[in-house]
C-alpha cells in the first residue's frame, strides 16, 4: 500500500492571482439554496471548498474538478443544491466528465466511503474532496478553507462517525488517515512504543493552529467587491 508522500506538497496547486477566495466565499453565500438554508453548515463546508478551488483555478479549464476530484456531473449537482451562485464564476462544460485518483488518493478516498455514516451524494461528494485535500501542504482544515480545525472536526463527526470516533487522541486527521490504513492491512505503523515516547509526537499531534485561507472572514473584512 502507499504511505504518505510528505513531498506530494510539492505537486499541489498554489492560489494563483486574480480570483479571490474570501471573495468568492461572500457571493456564494450571498444567494443560498433550499438546502442551503436547511442545513447552513454543510453548506458552509461546500462553499468554503468552492471557493478555494474555484480561486486555485482562477480559470484553467478543468482546475475546479482537479482541485475537488469531482467530476462534472457531480459539480453541476454540487453547485445547485448547495451553492446556485457558483454557475456564474465557471464554465461547467470546460470541466471534465471523471476525475482519475491514483493509488495513493484512491485508497484514502475508499477508507472515508467504508466509514461513511450515509449513502448521499453530499458525504460520497465530501470523501473525493477530502481525498483530493489531504493531498495539499497545509492542515487539512486549511485546505478545505474551513475557519478552523473545529469545524473539520464536526464535518468528521457528522459526516464520517464510525471513523471520526477512532481518532480519540485528537490525531492529525491527515495522520489520522494514514494511520488507519496502515491498521486496516495490518502493518506496524511506528516503531515507538507508544506515542508519547515517539520523536515525532509534535508530527502527528501538534499544534494545528494558523489563518484560514479565507482569512479576511474570520478577520471580519470581507471586501466589498
Amino acid at each position: 500500500m502507499a504511505f504518505l508522500s510528505e513531498d506530494r506538497r510539492a505537486e499541489s496547486r498554489l492560489p494563483q492571482p486574480g480570483l479571490d477566495a474570501t471573495d468568492i466565499y461572500v457571493r456564494l453565500r450571498s444567494r443560498p439554496s433550499d438546502f442551503g438554508r436547511d442545513d447552513p453548515f454543510t453548506a458552509h463546508v461546500f462553499c468554503c471548498v468552492l471557493a478555494l478551488g474555484l480561486s486555485e483555478a482562477a480559470g484553467r479549464p478543468g482546475g475546479l474538478a482537479q482541485s475537488l476530484a469531482l467530476g462534472r456531473e457531480a459539480l453541476a449537482r454540487l453547485i445547485e443544491r448547495w451553492a446556485p451562485e457558483a454557475t456564474s464564476l465557471l464554465d461547467l462544460a470546460s470541466e471534465p466528465e471523471t476525475i482519475a485518483l491514483d493509488d495513493e488518493e484512491d485508497q484514502i478516498r475508499e477508507l472515508l466511503l467504508r466509514f461513511r455514516g450515509d449513502a448521499s451524494e453530499e458525504t460520497a461528494w465530501l470523501a473525493s474532496i477530502l481525498t483530493k485535500r489531504a493531498m495539499s501542504p497545509r492542515h487539512l482544515w486549511q485546505d478545505l478553507g474551513l475557519a478552523k480545525r473545529d469545524e473539520l472536526g464536526r464535518l468528521m463527526q457528522e459526516r464520517f462517525p464510525s471513523l471520526a470516533a477512532r481518532n480519540v487522541n485528537h490525531m492529525k486527521w491527515k495522520k489520522f488517515f494514514y494511520r488507519s490504513l496502515c491498521e486496516m492491512e495490518g502493518f506496524v505503523l511506528c516503531a515507538s512504543p507508544t506515542c508519547r515516547e515517539c520523536s515525532d509526537f509534535h508530527d502527528c499531534f501538534g499544534d494545528e493552529s494558523g489563518e484560514s485561507a479565507l482569512a479576511r472572514l474570520s478577520h471580519g473584512k470581507p471586501s466589498n467587491s
